[in-house]
């Protein structure tokens, strides 16, 4: 994540316009490596985290409230004497370097007014929060750098702070763009990226690879690939970067995965220069902490539904090794027709084939052609032995095809089923969607009911999502397999459409027509959401089946969501996100 000296003069520079001047009402530490201010500012409360955590350094507001220790850590004790209730006068960063300072004026113990440091290091392993009293000196901080660790900068109690060594390298503000391709500068890199890297203070990768895709320029290409256009296009869009970094004129954003905007996978003060999928926000604390919070929830819930996808994907190879298994055993008595015919050719010519042969050419008057057909015999046996040996043969070979082909259709059933939760456990969006889930599974015997599970008060049943069309119509999808039973065989009406991706593991959508016409701009919005929640939601020209819910039925026997349906129409559609975006805002104008 690219928390560069970039994105820390846009975090200082906005938190200056809201924390300057406001008062530090309390201060917590709900991790060891974390501490949280309460200030109050121009009015508003706000709640700025610092985090020194290895993998997450950062310094920004947030509207989490985590749960803090019974007993306040010595560090929280500590910054509770010296900064609570004192004034913030002003936040400041040192020539683009990931080193933030909260200058903080509050009443000693003699009732002096005195100035206090609190230096937050964002440097990824390295990150620490460390309290300075007005003389420099370090009071105290998160993590303790002793001798043994470092020789050149101790980070102890009582000894004098020293900064970060500095980088060789040029301020985005001094940095002479017209020099950046000097034979001196090209000499530290191999490639644009690692140039712009090696000589501008404050550039992290991701910096660097933006300005190459801004320039059209592959951000790996060899130095002396480059041509003198290249390098103009280059140096163009370092300007314009320059530019926007001196008047501060920053975009916040979140970039994603995928168009569901679920799966954050950076974050940036500027609007990326290539296409991806990403989110603006007018602050860039704003974007840090639904950054965080996404992140952080995906997580939990990836951990929460780890053993349920490993059940599930097991289920599905296993299924998968079963019906490649059936596959070869249909192969294998795919000619049980050629050993009945064996044994009645024989048969009828069995006082024409002499003792002791090893095979015998008779005429095969079950062919339009009448052609002759070479029958292999056993010669130790005698024609009638033969006949019955091929007979039963074909009886077996036939009782083989019949279970076997039974058994094929139960196992591509059930991997059919594991392929929908598969894809429905892919659209969980909280603890509850994917605990529904896995009693499911639990009721269908694929995860052993434990004793803890049983005593766990159950959550009310979550209900299907429910969208409104630009038309009005209410649109209801399922969010499993169960919900999809309640919603189509209970809840929709048989009037009502029902919509399913034709042969894709996905959820029912129920259409409420209240016998009313669908117009097609709805039919459309309702296929665009059954592609969305299902495996095919990444995909183009996504084909969506069609019908009205009395034409829906559900076999005996048959697992949770599965069904069958007749009387159907196909509409291909490609679940656009901006069609996803219109569909929510209308529920949202509605409620509204």
């Amino acid at each position: 994540m690219p928390f560069d000296g970039i994105v820390t003069k846009c975090i200082v520079s906005e938190l200056n316009d809201l924390l300057s001047g406001g008062r530090i009402d309390k201060v917590f530490q709900p991790e060891n490596d974390e501490i949280v201010l309460l200030i109050r500012s121009k009015g508003q409360n706000y709640r700025l985290v610092a985090s020194a955590n290895a993998s997450n350094p950062r310094l920004h507001l947030t509207t989490l409230q985590k749960e803090n220790p019974s007993t306040p850590p010595v560090f929280c004790m500590l910054m509770r004497k010296h900064v609570a209730g004192g004034r913030l006068l002003d936040i400041s960063f040192h020539d683009y370097e990931r080193v933030i300072t909260l200058n903080i004026e509050s009443v000693n113990e003699l009732g002096d007014l005195t100035v206090k440091k609190l230096v937050v290091e964002i440097m990824g392993k390295h990150s620490n929060i460390i309290l300075l009293n007005s003389e420099n000196k370090i009071i105290d901080s998160v993590k303790h750098v002793d001798s043994d660790i470092s020789s050149f900068r101790e980070v102890m109690p009582a000894r004098i702070y020293i900064l970060p060594p500095a980088q060789n390298k040029e301020l985005p503000e001094n940095i002479e763009v017209d020099n950046i391709f000097f034979e001196e500068n090209m000499e530290r890199a191999k490639h644009p990226e690692g140039l712009l890297l090696n000589t501008i203070k404050g550039f992290s990768p991701y910096t660097c690879r933006d300005i190459c895709a801004a320039a059209g320029v592959q951000p790996k290409t060899p130095l002396n690939e480059l041509n003198d256009s290249d390098k103009e296009k280059i140096k163009a869009a370092l300007v314009n970067y320059i530019d926007k970094i001196k008047s501060s004129n920053f975009s916040p954003c979140i970039i994603y995965e995928d168009k569901s905007l679920l799966k954050p996978i950076d974050f940036y003060c500027f609007k990326p220069s290539k296409e991806v999928f990403y989110k603006s926000y007018d602050l860039l604390s704003t974007a840090l902490d639904e950054y965080y919070m996404l992140r952080d929830t995906n997580e939990r819930l990836g951990q929460k539904m780890g053993d349920v996808l490993k059940v599930v994907k097991n289920g599905i190879e296993r299924c998968q090794k079963k019906a490649s298994m059936f596959d070869e055993k249909l192969k294998e008595v795919s000619d049980r027709d050629k050993l009945q015919l064996y044994g009645e050719l024989i048969t009828a010519n069995i006082y024409c084939i002499p003792e002791g042969a090893k095979s015998v050419k008779v005429l095969n008057y079950y062919s339009d052609n009448e052609e002759y057909i070479d029958i292999p015999l056993n010669e130790h046996k005698s024609a009638q032995d033969n006949a019955q040996k091929y007979f039963k043969q074909y009886s077996k070979a036939k009782s083989t095809h019949l279970n076997v082909t039974k058994q094929l259709e139960e196992t591509l059933s059930e991997l059919e089923y594991l392929q929908s939760v598969l894809a429905m456990l892919e659209n969980c969006s909280s603890r509850q969607e994917i605990d529904e889930i896995r009693q499911e599974l639990i009721d269908q015997g694929y995860i052993r009911k434990s004793l803890k599970n049983a005593r766990k008060k159950q959550d009310k049943p979550s209900s299907p999502l429910e969208f409104v069309s630009s038309d009005g119509f209410q649109i209801l999808v399922g969010k499993n397999n169960k919900q999809n039973d309640l919603l189509t065989l209970k809840t929709a009406a048989s009037n009502d459409l029902w919509l399913h991706t034709k042969n894709i593991p996905g959820s029912h959508v129920i259409i409420r027509t209240e016998r009313r016409n669908v117009p097609d701009s709805t039919l459309l919005e309702a296929a665009t959401l059954a592609a969305y929640h299902s495996s095919a939601k990444m995909s183009y020209n996504v084909p969506v089946d069609y019908t009205t819910v009395k034409n829906v039925k559900k076999p005996s026997g048959a697992k949770p969501g599965m069904v069958i349906y007749e009387n159907f129409k196909t509409i291909n559609v490609t679940p656009e996100e901006e069609i996803i975006t219109k569909i929510i805002n209308n529920k949202n104008n509605l409620a509204k």
